[in-house]
């Protein structure tokens, strides 16, 4: 449903079915008057048309020559509509006297603005109504055209597979391209190849991938780290999925995907800036001061500014601008440079227009350190002057406004912003962040900035492995401060809605928080991101996957997006689509451990150890890293490898250190399990013990934290404590139920049937697992597919009993024979 923001404004993910009368212009207007109305008999005659009106979930606007129609309950809707409405004319197959009526369609999924009360002639705008507008135009008389986005979509119900037929990019307004499906079958659509494919070759976008139908192979459900083994769940599960979907930098830009957006005058992307400082140690300082600036172009309401995670995988000063901005979607690309040497600062930026390495103006910046903190205002202005972007008086002052007039603690913001931001998922350094943005606000104390930075960073590590009331009275005292002193600024308002997501679980007060920042700014992908985390935590599937692709649309080289809509496509059993967005994510970053142990995951869900052996050579193991260190052991683990995992978490133990307690517990639980499995019982019960004196300290400090309590339950399962056990799983569930968390709220359901099973109450272990099987959550390394079931020792004691034999047979979709 639609969250109203406002009395008089709406926003929306919309399917849009866009339909055109073709040769209406040339009618005579008592011809068009009763086209027109022809149309709107048929129209209203289909039966998505009454469903979706039933259930006020669709919007229609009217045009000259057709209309649009936006339906909000299913992203098939525009497409049955659309057969429905070929279905109908058939029926009618005209006179001389009065022709058949003659249509071409268009159908994209993304933004849709409604503004004033709804009617026929409701006041609706949007990407998604001019994407499914353009991609109509590249069609010509019964044409049935879908955006490749859309087509993805569909790609993954069986019965539209066989009437999916990829038609390329087609050049549609400004030069912009776009990647068009055409859809038929025996009885409606056009076959024929459109007019506007055959005029001109096609073009595959260098940005995205172009396939509609899969030709990956299809997988099973598959979840980050060590494969699905229950029994590792609580330590390399909850915690390893978290550090990934809270590691997610604010950004405040704005970008556009090249697939859908016109490249247009006023449209530029920030290029990572050379740190030219003979101390290489200053990098920060390059970075901060591009990521500044790109930020004060981001608040320009007329340009169109792409995002940072998009461009920080090129280099400085690329071989093929005109190829980059291609990639980008962009008309102009800014590249810098900056160094320091001691207290002074020099800057040298150039604007270049993409198309054909046109230098439009060029600027050097020579600075005190304590005077650099105007240079982005400064530069910004002069981009918004040199693409003729008119600023608006707020956004002048905006402009102007210096974060702070200390140096130092500049300086130090600076620093914690190149730890909070960075690229890589599992290098992300919130700690060291917190530190830098303390040091700050120490010496700024009016820094709202800062502090807003600093209340974020704080949030993400007590939804990490530090839910202590500690941490989060920190992280909340940081955002009373930067609330007092800004709380218009676009970062305390994140801060804010992060806050009441992370840390106190109040889903709806962060969406509404994130729905004015979509509000503010309708082409960061920022918000919609955050959205779509939040509605897979409240079990609205379908809602995170339309938010995710309108982020992804907005940002399309954002590695993080494509890693989360995996990971939401995975718990949806959309397997297929779960790896073809890991893919994404791979080609962008081929080395990145998080994907790498993703995809891994996946195979490992599948039964296909062969193919995750050949994909986790690629990880780069960091032994005192659990969470890389993880999927290889979780892969050995499944293939009764036990002295080599063995091996690999003892050589990680001594590695650790001495700050790590978390990844210290999850490492001698672990190797207590192996060598349970092994039969050194001795040796099991001595990590079992050291293990379970590491969780119960941090149990004094986070006392009602699931993860380390589901944690104590799998220790005390391997003591032999039943009673204990029990208590903790069956506490576990209840602070984080499914109803609470339809994210990952069923992984605790998970560490109760291990529990059960240790102690053979194989009736409610097993009824558990049947019930795992059949709903939608994301496993975090507690996942059940039938293949682990049948591969993971955790489940020996069930082996035996005929109803577990027959979930194992039970194969998922796509899942190898044993």
């Amino acid at each position: 449903m639609p969250t109203e923001h406002s009395a008089d404004v709406k926003f929306d993910i919309g399917h849009v079915l866009f339909i055109d009368i073709v040769g209406y212009s040339k009618g005579l207007i008592s011809e068009q008057s009763e086209s027109l109305q022809k149309l709107k008999e048929i129209v209203r005659g289909t039966e998505q048309f009454r469903i979706a009106e039933a259930e006020g979930k669709l919007l229609r606007l009217a045009t000259g020559d057709g209309g649009a129609l936006v339906f909000r309950n299913s992203p098939e809707a525009p497409v049955l509509c659309a057969i429905e409405i070929m279905e109908a004319l058939q029926k009618h197959p005209g006179s001389r006297e009065k022709p058949q009526l003659r249509l071409r369609m268009g159908i994209h999924s993304g933004p849709v603005n409604e503004i004033s009360d709804l009617n026929e002639q409701a006041n609706i705008a949007g990407a998604g109504i001019n994407i499914a507008q353009r991609v109509m135009d590249c069609g010509d008389a019964g044409h049935i055209l879908l955006s490749r986005h859309v087509a993805e979509d569909l790609e993954h119900y069986p019965r539209w597979q066989a009437h999916l037929h990829e038609l390329g990019e087609c050049e549609v307004k400004h030069g912009v391209r776009i990647s068009v499906v055409n859809l038929y079958n025996d009885e409606v659509g056009n076959p024929a190849v459109p007019e506007k494919f055959r005029k001109a070759p096609e073009v595959a976008s260098p940005a995205q991938p172009t396939p509609t139908r899969s030709t990956k192979s299809s997988l099973v459900l598959g979840i980050i780290s060590l494969a699905t083994l229950a029994i590792l769940g609580v330590f390399f599960g909850p915690r390893f999925f978290r550090a990934r979907e809270q590691a997610a930098p604010t950004n405040t830009t704005q970008s556009n995907d090249s697939s859908t957006t016109p490249a247009s005058a006023k449209s530029i992307a920030v290029l990572p800036f050379d740190n030219l400082s003979s101390d290489k140690e200053n990098a920060y300082f390059a970075e901060g001061i591009q990521d500044e600036i790109l930020t004060r172009l981001a608040k320009i309401a007329e340009l169109k500014v792409i995002s940072r995670t998009s461009t920080q995988k090129y280099k400085s000063v690329p071989d093929n601008l005109r190829e980059v901005g291609k990639q980008l979607g962009v008309a102009n690309l800014l590249e810098g440079s900056v160094q320091k040497i001691a207290n002074a600062v020099h800057v040298n930026v150039q604007l270049i227009r993409a198309a054909n390495d046109e230098h439009l103006w060029a600027e050097s910046y020579n600075r005190k350190l304590d005077d650099v903190f105007g240079v982005e205002g400064e530069v910004a202005g002069a981009i918004a002057d040199q693409l003729n972007a008119k600023l608006s008086g707020t956004e002048k002052q905006e402009l102007a406004a210096k974060p702070t007039n200390n140096a130092e603690a500049y300086d130090a913001y600076l620093h914690g912003l190149a730890f909070f931001e960075r690229p890589d998922i599992l290098t992300t350094d919130f700690k060291s962040a917190v530190e830098s943005f303390e040091t700050a606000v120490r010496l700024d104390p009016n820094f709202a900035l800062a502090w807003a930075r600093l209340s974020h960073a704080q949030t993400y590590i007590f939804w990490g492995d530090d839910a202590s009331a500690a941490r989060r009275a920190a992280a909340q005292e940081a955002l009373q401060k930067a609330l007092q002193l800004q709380p218009n600024l676009i970062e305390t308002q994140l801060a804010e809605a992060y806050f009441h997501y992370l840390t106190e679980r109040d889903y709806d007060r962060a969406r509404h928080i994130f729905e004015e920042v979509r509000l503010k700014s309708p082409n960061d992908s920022q918000a919609p991101l955050a959205l779509a985390l939040i509605a897979r935590r409240q079990g609205h599937w379908d809602e995170s996957l339309a938010r995710f692709h309108e982020a992804i649309e907005l940002d399309p080289r954002n590695l993080r997006s494509l890693m989360w809509i995996s990971d939401t496509y995975a718990a949806l059993r959309q397997f297929p689509a779960a790896l073809k967005f890991i893919d994404r994510a791979l080609d962008l970053a081929p080395t990145d451990n998080a994907a790498i142990a993703r995809k891994a995951s996946i195979y490992q869900a599948m039964g296909q150890l062969e193919q995750a052996d050949a994909v986790l050579v690629k990880m780069r193991i960091d032994t005192v890293e659990a969470q890389t260190v993880g999927p290889v052991v979780g892969q050995l683990t499944l293939q009764h490898r036990y002295p080599a995992a063995i091996a690999l978490l003892q050589s990680s133990l001594a590695k650790l250190r001495p700050s790590q307690t978390s990844d210290r517990a999850q490492i001698l639980f672990y190797l207590g399990e192996l060598q349970r499995f092994a039969g050194d019982a001795a040796n099991a019960r001595k990590n079992y013990l050291l293990s379970r004196e590491l969780l119960e300290a941090a149990l004094h400090s986070q006392p009602d934290n699931a993860d380390v309590i589901s944690g104590l339950a799998q220790v005390d399962a391997g003591l032999g404590e039943r009673d204990a056990a029990m208590r903790e799983a069956e506490r576990a569930m209840e602070l984080l139920p499914a109803s609470k968390d339809a994210m990952t709220g069923p992984y605790y359901e998970v560490v109760l049937a291990t529990v059960l099973a240790r102690f053979g109450e194989k009736d409610r272990a097993i009824a558990i697992l049947e019930h795992l099987l059949t709903v939608p959550y994301h496993a975090l390394g507690g996942g059940i597919t039938p293949a682990l079931l049948r591969l993971d020792p955790t489940w020996d004691s069930l082996r035996d009993d005929p109803r577990f034999q027959k979930l194992v047979a039970s194969r998922a979709p796509n899942e190898v024979k044993p």
